[in-house]
């Protein structure tokens, strides 16, 4: 039987039933908040099935329970001629319809998951790091993470705790990690840990020197970077009529000229830039504030992008989504920019498509115009200029100015003493 001749079937639609008006009222909602209208539409298909599944089902929505959007996520559909996979962010779509039914009183009031309970020792430590060390809330959160995933093997008491207690533990938790960062993460936030109990007298002084020290080696990996044509290539692959491709050029820019980390473009507010003096105050890493000069391209795509019609942001920050509610833009969204101009610019085999990347693209391009490990250190705000010489072994022509050409005169092969009252044999090749 060909195409032509193939029987006509009738696909069988979602029905809302009786609750049809609430997906109509649902989709204006959304629409007033500046959604576009794709998202209204795939919002939309999310609640209209919930609601025809609530219907099949006999479920009345004013006496539905509590978990009706785990019975939602856990039924097997069967609700239309072609079933859909129910992924967790459809999922979380039919969460927010849910929870706007509740607010306008049509479902029951939805619980709200609570916080779990901190230990009291983990909660005072947590606060010194961000007190006396000056660390991000993000890398807050990710010690947090790690501690929480080698308390349950060593226990909450520090007063119980030993060197093979602590070992055990890290070992324990080794064997079974997601991933092969893991247990360096968690080492290392444990050793801050455990050096925070005995400053305060309430852990065995030294019980950090018992948390065992990853096997890595110092400069050890190359640099990931792209060349500066490639690097080009992604700035020039913003479309400057949009709004979101004037964001994303002026983002670029400033990672690829001033080697700024992703959290520092994130928290970028509009009381930093010093149009006048032509500099930016940049806050890293121990919330150390330096200003760096802005270079004319990156200041002509700053302006572009403030002065052009772009989403009305509510807070001081130069950078904001492009969707609503038009919050302030996260590092992950940074990370996402580079990322998907790797893809626009047709750049195979890119070392990495994270902020980074441009970061180490700055370092390289200043080596190799001859810049001093020092100035790149204090352009990228290094503390050490160990840590920038981890970009010198990139550079090929000044490797081949210091290397050392193999000596031609002499033996072939180094006489070397007997070994063990052995003599090498003569002849012998090496």
């Amino acid at each position: 039987m060909n195409e032509l001749n193939a029987p006509v079937t009738r696909r069988r639609l979602l029905d809302a039933g009786p609750h049809q008006a609430l997906v109509d009222d649902y989709a204006r909602y959304l629409a007033a908040t500046g959604l576009s209208h794709v998202s209204v539409r795939i919002h939309r298909g999310s609640a209209l099935h919930f609601l025809a599944w609530s219907v099949q089902s006999g479920i009345a929505l004013d006496h539905a329970g509590q978990d009706i959007v785990a019975r939602f996520a856990a039924h097997d559909c069967q609700c239309h001629s072609s079933p859909r996979s129910l992924g967790q962010y459809y999922i979380n779509r039919v969460d927010g319809f849910v929870r706007y039914l509740a607010a306008r009183g049509t479902l029951p009031p939805q619980p709200v998951a609570e916080a779990p309970a901190v230990d009291h020792n983990v909660a005072d430590w947590l606060d010194a790091q961000a007190r006396q060390r000056g660390l991000a809330t993000v890398t807050i959160a990710r010690h947090s993470r790690m501690l929480a995933q080698i308390l349950p093997l060593i226990g909450s008491d520090p007063s119980r705790y030993t060197p093979r207690i602590i070992r055990d533990g890290l070992i324990e938790h080794a064997r079974t990690a997601r991933s092969v960062h893991y247990p360096k993460m968690v080492a290392s936030a444990l050793r801050l840990y455990l050096r925070h109990l005995a400053q305060r007298g309430v852990a065995a002084p030294g019980l950090d020197r018992a948390v065992p020290t990853a096997k890595t080696w110092r400069l050890a990996s190359l640099p990931r970077y792209l060349e500066p044509d490639a690097v080009e290539r992604l700035i020039a692959s913003c479309d400057p009529e949009t709004p979101g491709g004037r964001r994303d050029r002026a983002i670029l820019l400033l990672l690829a000229r001033l080697g700024l980390r992703a959290r520092d473009v994130a928290e970028l507010r509009l009381a930093d830039i010093d149009w006048r003096a032509g500099n930016i105050a940049v806050c890293g890493k121990g919330r150390r504030e330096v200003r760096l000069p802005l270079p004319q391209d990156a200041g002509d795509a700053l302006i572009a992008w403030l002065s052009g019609a772009r989403p009305a942001a509510s807070g001081d920050t130069v950078f904001s989504r492009l969707l609503p509610p038009f919050d302030p833009i996260s590092s992950g969204v940074v990370g996402g920019v580079v990322r998907r101009a790797v893809g626009r610019a047709g750049i195979e085999n890119a070392p990495s498509r994270g902020s980074h990347l441009l970061r180490h693209s700055a370092a390289i391009a200043m080596l190799r115009g001859g810049a001093t490990l020092d100035a790149i250190a204090t352009v990228l705000r290094h503390r050490s200029t160990d840590t920038t010489a981890h970009y010198a072994k990139v550079d090929v022509s000044m490797l081949g100015d210091v290397a050392q050409g193999w000596p031609t005169d002499g033996p072939a092969c180094p006489v070397a003493p007997p070994l063990f009252g052995l003599v090498w044999p003569e002849g012998a090749p090496c």
